[in-house]
Parts: C-alpha cells; structure tokens; sequence
C-alpha cells in the first residue's frame, strides 16, 4: 500500500499496468486501474469514472515517485490541451506507463521531424509544412481511391467462407494501403511495418523489443527517404522533399510518425467501431435505414470508444498554473484520462448511450484540442464513414460469430481496439 503525504511518495506495486491516484482528503490513495472491465469493452475504466465524477482534477502517482495530476473532467482537459504552458516534450514529462513510447523519443530533446512532441516554436515550423501537405484537395482527391480500396477489400471478403476476422480483412488493411499511397510507401511492404509498429506499441513488449522495432521502422524509412531523394515522386514525402529543407533525419522521423499515426489508430477504431455497432443492434439498423447518420456516427463512436486511453496525452508544467482551484506547478505533469473526458456528463447528456444522432458529439477530444490536434483527423474521418457505409452495406446481415464476451482487446497497446474480429453472414 503507498502512502500520501506533502512531501513524500513511497510508491510500492506497480502491477497490471496500474497507477495509483492520491485522494488528497485521504491517507491512503485509491488505485487507478488503466484495465477496462472485460464484461464493459467499451466503458473507460470503473474506477477513472468515479474519480471524475468526485474530483475531476486529481492528484497522481506515477512509477517513479513523482506526483503530478490527472484530468477526467472535459472543461479542465480543453484548459490544459489549449494552454502553452503546458509542454509535450518527453524529456519533461513523467510517465505513468511500464516503458516510454520508444517511438517518440525520450532523450535530452525531441528527435529532429519528430514534431508531435516538439513545443512552438519548433512544432509549428513542421507543422506549417504538413498542414500544406494535408490540403483538404488532396483529401478530397484520395476520397474516390478509399472508395475503391475499400470496395476490393469487401470483394474478397465475400469470396471468402465465412466466418472471417473483421481486422486482417478489412479493419487493419484498409488504412495501411491508404496510408501507404498517400505518404509513397511501397504497399507490398505493409505486413514489415505492420509488425514492427505492434511491437513498437505494445506495452507488454519489453524494452528491448520495442527498441528494436523503432530501430528497424527507422531505418526502413532512412532508406526510403533516400530513395525519394534521389528519385522525388508525387506523394507527400515526395512533396516535403522537393518543397522543403528538410533534412533526411527529419524526413525520416516525420515520415515514422505519419505512417503509425495514420494506420495504427484508424485501424482500431474500424475495428472497435464494427464491434461496438455489431454490439447495438438498434443504432446499427438506424445507422443502416439512414444515410444522413453517417457523420454523426463517426463522431459518436469517436467520443464514445476513445481509443487513446493508456497515459495519454499528458503534458509537463511549464509554470506555475492554476486550474480549476488547484495549483499545479512547473515541473509536474499532467495525465489527460480521454476516456473518462468523453463521457463526462457536463458535456455530454447521457455519455454512457451509444446514441449515433447525438448533437454535439463532434466537440470529442478524442483527436485531441488545441495546437497539437491531430493533423490526419480528416482522413480518419474521410476513411472510416466510407469504411463503415460500405462494410454494412455490402453485408446487411453481418454479425459476431462468437459470443462478445469472447472478443480479445488490445489492452495493452497504445491505441485501444480489438485483437481479432471474427464475423460471419449468410452466403447466397
């Protein structure tokens, strides 16, 4: 058991992925569990539900003995994401996971190009260059592309016997060939990163092996960059390439960011989005009967999944600020709990219902607010209403083929979803 006290910490277990959280009014803390209950997969955790509901802005004990904070309350989450006094630089910042994100760098600086953990004015020199990479015109040119990707997927799931597993037929294949087209990575490499970025993200790899991973997924970019030097093309590493001054280094690390961002996360939330509408039969006929739901459905799963959900995003205390009567001073970091964040009920009524018509529910923090805001969201969008449409469409009769309660989660892993989906439908 850790006891609390002002001026010391002495932090004991540290089991299951779990940290411990400081009740300030009590001599002994409660513990926080980031596991979500087996028999509620799309809940956030019981226990970061209570705390928001008591003291939406907490005191946290981290691994190392640190003691910084944890926001579950929507208000304080948009204050904290939206202030400049707060930094996303890792070397600044306590984690409350087993190991770092190896991917993003925890030496003295952020990596060069690794712009997701860089502060302005660094952050916003990338981030001025990618935004005219991500011009709404080249979405809108990919949209047909997605469509036909999305399609040949569908085909050859129905030439398949069923019952087939949703995520390496649809869910995890779609946004890695879309992502690979738009950055100019080589398809027929798909299944090398694949790999290697779940083992980067997992939190049950070691250290070791998840260092290793980063290593190989960096090196394959080093020479794919190389590569376009030599050769540009027309894609949006071709582009930063011929617009920029970017150098390889930076090239390369800007280019692993994109590539994990724009297909590990979409990928679960395909996924998880099938399981939780294949789990809510009457939202899943509407969504079917009405063709107008399709915006608003992406938005609702977005807010009601939350698939960033282990220690992130947080960030470090530049200064002393005071938020919601608290004072957090520099040097502290705060923990943002996105899952409890979406479904507080001073923002959104009723957060617990999966309801695909909710008015509002596009305010979600689920792509995160303020500067660092997710730069690809519209992409997510654009690929999970065709995803979504489509899939249901194609196969109206769609269903688990297993009990639910049998679906394996992706606990561990940064980004929440489902290990395996297996589906099935009746065959003409």
């Amino acid at each position: 058991m850790m006891v609390y006290s002002q001026n010391r910490v002495r932090y004991q277990n540290h089991l299951n992925g779990a940290v411990s959280v400081v009740d300030q009014n009590a001599e002994i803390p409660v513990t926080l569990p980031t596991r979500r209950d087996p028999a509620c997969p799309f809940d956030p955790p019981e226990e970061l539900t209570r705390l928001r509901d008591s003291q939406p802005l907490t005191r946290l004990a981290f691994p190392d003995g640190h003691v910084g904070w944890l926001v579950t309350g929507y208000d304080a989450a948009r204050k904290v994401l939206a202030d400049p006094r707060f930094s996303v630089r890792m070397d600044l910042k306590h984690s409350p996971l087993p190991r770092r994100n190896v991917l993003a760098g925890s030496g003295d600086k952020p990596a060069p190009g690794m712009f997701v953990v860089m502060d302005d004015p660094d952050h916003r020199r990338f981030r001025r260059l990618l935004t005219g990479q991500f011009t709404v015109q080249r979405m809108r040119r990919l949209e047909p592309r997605i469509v036909q990707i999305t399609a040949d997927h569908l085909d050859a799931m129905a030439e398949t016997v069923p019952p087939v597993d949703l995520v390496q037929t649809f869910a995890l294949p779609i946004p890695s060939l879309v992502i690979c087209e738009l950055l100019g990575v080589p398809y027929e490499d798909h299944a090398f990163f694949q790999e290697q970025t779940a083992v980067a993200v997992d939190l049950d790899a070691s250290v070791e092996q998840a260092t290793v991973a980063a290593g190989r997924l960096t090196g394959y970019f080093a020479d794919l960059v190389r590569r376009k030097r030599s050769r540009p093309t027309d894609d949006l590493l071709g582009g930063l390439i011929t617009d920029s001054d970017l150098t390889d280094e930076e090239l390369t690390n800007i280019g692993l960011a994109l590539l994990i961002a724009g297909h590990e996360t979409t990928a679960n939330m395909l996924g998880l989005g099938a399981f939780a509408l294949l789990c809510h039969p009457e939202q899943l006929d509407a969504y079917r009967a009405d063709t107008s739901l399709t915006d608003s459905a992406v938005e609702e799963l977005l807010r009601y999944l939350t698939i960033i959900h282990r220690g992130s995003p947080s960030r470090a205390a530049l200064a002393d600020v005071e938020l919601d009567g608290q004072l957090i001073r520099a040097g502290e970091t705060v923990i943002i709990g996105l899952p409890a964040v979406n479904r507080d009920p001073e923002r959104f009524a009723d957060p617990d219902v999966l309801r695909l018509g909710r008015d509002g529910a596009r305010h979600h923090l689920a792509f995160g607010h303020g500067v660092h805001q997710c730069l690809g969201q519209q992409l997510a969008r654009i690929e999970m209403r065709i995803g979504y449409r489509m899939l249901f469409e194609r196969f109206p009769a769609l269903r688990l083929a297993v009990p639910a309660a049998e679906i394996s989660m992706r606990e561990a892993s940064l980004a929440y979803g489902v290990r395996r989906l297996p589906v099935t439908w009746e065959q003409a």
